[in-house]
């Protein structure tokens, strides 16, 4: 057997053909360095997917200001499109890996995402461009959103269960603080000539200053090239990961995918929803704060608390974290209503804000502590019914690898719906009453909904979790 000292010295092939993360040896003496090296160039790719994918939360509250003369129902639109396309893309996303292989389609994908970020750029300087246009624009941002299925899906085949909740927290939690440095970055490049020697203009606006808003899509030209090549050169290919979407596919059948995918929804729903739509909500309800300027908190806690919920459920366990998280955002949400103003009247921005922070922050937690049940039922549901099956230990495992990848696409795709709805749910509550409330509402009974259903199915001492009875 080859030793720590030579397996140390060996060079990294591009495609790993010997891949053993649950053999202790292995992972001690070679496996963690090459799983750490692809975590670390996975998170700025996955980063700035999610800067291109919350792109028109930032642009869309300043179109307006540049010319344009769009309704609040069509910039909530702008706002919630992206979150469709990426949702719905999750889906073939999640296949991607184990059928071209990590290192390929990280690079490819985040190569794509230089479409919508160039087109966006140009469009925006021109006040004739068709709102149809800027829809078909928000489309294309929605491929950074479902990077996120193929990226999370590729770093799970580098690490043991023991370690997945950290590993995926990471890889989730640092690429969706993506929302938070976009809408940190983007208001103060939007600020400054950056592009000016390509003979770019910025727009002059009514208080004298002037707005490139071009800047803001422009900036992540250089860093998305960069990534790409990053990927391309720097991590690797899984050789035992490869898997046709026919082996893929029976993973559908499981009944704990279509839960989970309930409570995700819950979690990284009202993260990427509230991301997106949080600025211009908090624009109807308090008019004269400018908003953009406090904007990425919110993202910038979530996506942290991503990290560390993960974290968290390796150590205490996923369940109770996820049980005693809903509660919270039921709280949370049903504080909320005391902030709002009542007929344009009255009213809390600071308590708006600060519950609204709270709300991210839990919405992160939950994501990464559903991710971390997620990853621990599969992998164990998986390779108890190979075994039960007569299937070798290492046949159960290979399976329960290539199940668990693909259920946390699909669940990814499941829970990016919440990017759609949140908005369209503010956009819909406020022509109809004038008020955010009545959506309020609906995702507080929701949060309640999925705390029982947490309980009841994973926290009783009687439900045994993973297990499944169906052959």
């Amino acid at each position: 057997m080859t030793d720590g000292t030579s397996l140390r010295n060996e060079k990294t092939p591009r495609v790993l053909k010997d891949w053993r993360p649950e053999d202790r040896d292995f992972w001690n003496a070679k496996g963690h360095r090459i799983a750490r090296r692809n975590l670390w160039i996975s998170v700025p790719c996955l980063l700035l997917g999610f800067c291109v994918w919350m792109l028109f939360s930032a642009v869309a509250v300043n179109l307006n200001k540049v010319g344009f003369a769009f309704t609040t129902e069509q910039l909530f639109m702008l706002t919630a499109i992206p979150s469709v396309s990426g949702a719905i893309l999750r889906v073939p996303y999640s296949f991607m890996t184990p059928l071209f292989g990590g290192r390929r389609w990280t690079a490819i994908s985040t190569l794509f995402l230089l479409l919508p970020c160039l087109w966006l750029g140009f469009a925006v300087q021109n006040t004739s461009t068709a709102y149809s246009t800027f829809l078909i624009i928000a489309l294309l941002c929605g491929f950074g959103g479902a990077n996120f299925a193929s990226s999370m899906s590729n770093i799970s085949f580098f690490y043991p269960k023991s370690h997945q909740g950290a590993a995926l927290g990471i890889n989730g939690g640092l690429g969706n603080l993506g929302v938070s440095v976009m809408q940190l970055v983007a208001p103060l490049a939007v600020s400054v000539a950056i592009f000016g020697f390509f003979g770019t203009q910025g727009k002059e606006l009514a208080n004298g200053s002037i707005l490139w808003l071009q800047n803001a899509a422009w900036i992540w030209v250089p860093f998305l090239m960069l990534a790409t090549l990053a990927a391309w050169f720097g991590m690797n290919d899984i050789a035992s990961s490869k898997a046709s979407i026919r082996q893929q596919l029976p993973v559908l059948k499981r009944g704990h995918l279509w839960v989970m995918s309930m409570l995700y929804l819950a979690a990284f729903g009202s993260f990427i929803g509230f991301s997106a739509g949080f600025a211009v909500l908090t624009k109807t309800q308090f008019p004269d704060v400018e908003i953009m300027h406090y904007a990425f908190f919110g993202p910038f806690f979530g996506a942290l608390a991503r990290s560390f919920g993960g974290m968290l459920s390796d150590k205490l366990g996923g369940v109770k974290v996820t049980l005693v998280n809903y509660l919270m955002m039921a709280l949370f949400a049903a504080l909320l209503f005391l902030t709002l103003p009542v007929n344009g009247q009255g009213g809390n921005f600071i308590a708006f804000f600060a519950l609204f922070m709270a709300l991210f922050l839990t919405a992160g937690l939950g994501s990464g502590s559903t991710y971390q049940m997620i990853a621990i039922i599969f992998r164990k549901t998986t390779a108890d019914r190979a075994i039960a099956q007569g299937k070798s230990p290492e046949q159960a495992q290979q399976a329960a690898v290539t199940d668990t990848a693909a259920a946390l696409g699909f669940i990814s795709s499941i829970g990016a719906i919440g990017g759609f709805f949140i908005p369209q749910a503010f956009g819909m509550s406020l022509a109809m009453t004038g008020s955010p409330a009545g959506a309020m509402k609906v995702f507080l009974l929701f949060y309640l909904v999925c705390a029982a259903v947490t309980f009841c199915v994973y926290g009783r001492k009687s439900a045994k979790l993973g297990a499944e009875k169906r052959k």
